[in-house]
């Protein structure tokens, strides 16, 4: 059994948290936040220690962290958990700089540190049989990638506001799926936004609506469709093709009961928001942090993560630029 130290006791923590309990090989000792009344709650909810962010990997026995705590403590929580000897699982990214994810990068590998980054769609038992199928040549070489990702609705402007904007908070899964898919790094990046939903996001200085482009050094493609907001649930679409065909994953929905009549045919809705879409790829990659703390490869390591965000931060200076950014 290898017990657990959580560090952030918010909404992506506390998907974590019963995920960890539900594991039979793992065991939440410690929670751990900035909000020590969020701490216990979550603590008392499955059975383990409030601490404080300060005390919570002195705790004893601990084999690995998850730390999903605010954007700004993962690159530091994470090479302090590393110092230690423990196995980490960091939401993205490391961090908003990519100095700063750079250099705590440079340091973890000196370290010989076992990070996986929490991009949780690569463990999607969907697209990870698409990146099998790819992998396999099930359609040849692939050519073009169309990744479509709009969520139902937009977040609240304050959120908006701390978040690092659409490309670092969102988008940035994105990337990571492309290059996951596409096989190949992406070299250059195109994107343009709108604000077309909420004003104030707008005024918070962010987007609401971004296409972007990547283009690899042999000229494979990818577009990615973002948008805060679909009006239809929760939109996660992938298609690739290649020069035997095409490979596509679709929309999951509440229900795959169809009823036909003379009006045609009805459906169940999709899926609400990542919570539930993403339910399986949350628990298996619980399951593979477990496998990393006894010695696995990490599925998405730290250096991936500072790949996804470099391709962040090229979006962004292409927005601004309307031109091609190399990364």
């Amino acid at each position: 059994m290898h017990t657990i130290a959580l560090l952030g006791a918010g909404r992506i923590g506390a998907v974590h948290a019963a995920h960890i309990a539900r594991h039979p090989g793992l065991r939440l000792a410690v929670v751990a936040d900035i909000d020590p009344a969020a701490a216990q709650t979550l603590a008392d909810r499955h059975g383990a220690l409030a601490l404080s962010p300060e005390q919570a990997l002195d705790h004893p026995g601990l084999a690995g962290t998850v730390i999903a705590s605010p954007t700004a403590l993962h690159a530091p929580q994470t090479l302090d958990a590393a110092a230690r000897g423990l196995a980490v699982l960091c939401e993205k990214p490391l961090a908003l700089d990519p100095a700063v994810a750079q250099a705590a990068l440079a340091r973890l590998d000196a370290l010989g540190a076992r990070v996986l980054m929490g991009f949780n769609r690569r463990h999607d038992p969907d697209f990870a049989a698409l990146q099998a199928a790819l992998a396999q040549g099930a359609i040849g070489g692939i050519e073009t990638l169309h990744i479509i990702s709009h969520d139902p609705a937009p977040p609240p402007p304050a959120y908006v506001a701390t978040s690092g904007g659409i490309f670092h908070d969102m988008v940035i899964h994105d990337f990571d799926m492309a290059r996951w898919l596409l096989g190949e790094e992406p070299v250059e990046v195109m994107a343009a936004t709108a604000c077309l939903i909420d004003p104030a996001i707008g005024a918070a200085g962010d987007a609401d609506t971004a296409k972007t482009i990547l283009r690899t050094a042999s000229g494979r493609m990818a577009m990615i469709s973002s948008s805060r907001r679909s009006g239809y649930g929760y939109d996660q679409r992938i298609e690739a093709f290649g020069a035997r065909g095409a490979l596509r994953v679709g929309n999951v929905p509440h229900s795959r009961v169809e009823h036909w009549g003379p009006a045609g045919a009805a459906g169940a809705p999709f899926m609400d928001f990542f919570l539930d879409r993403y339910a399986a790829a949350f628990a298996a990659q619980i399951a593979h942090f477990a496998q990393v703390i006894e010695g696995a490869a990490p599925l998405v390591s730290a250096a991936d993560g500072l790949r996804a965000l470099l391709l962040a931060q090229g979006a962004q200076e292409s927005a601004r630029s309307g031109a091609f950014v190399r990364v």
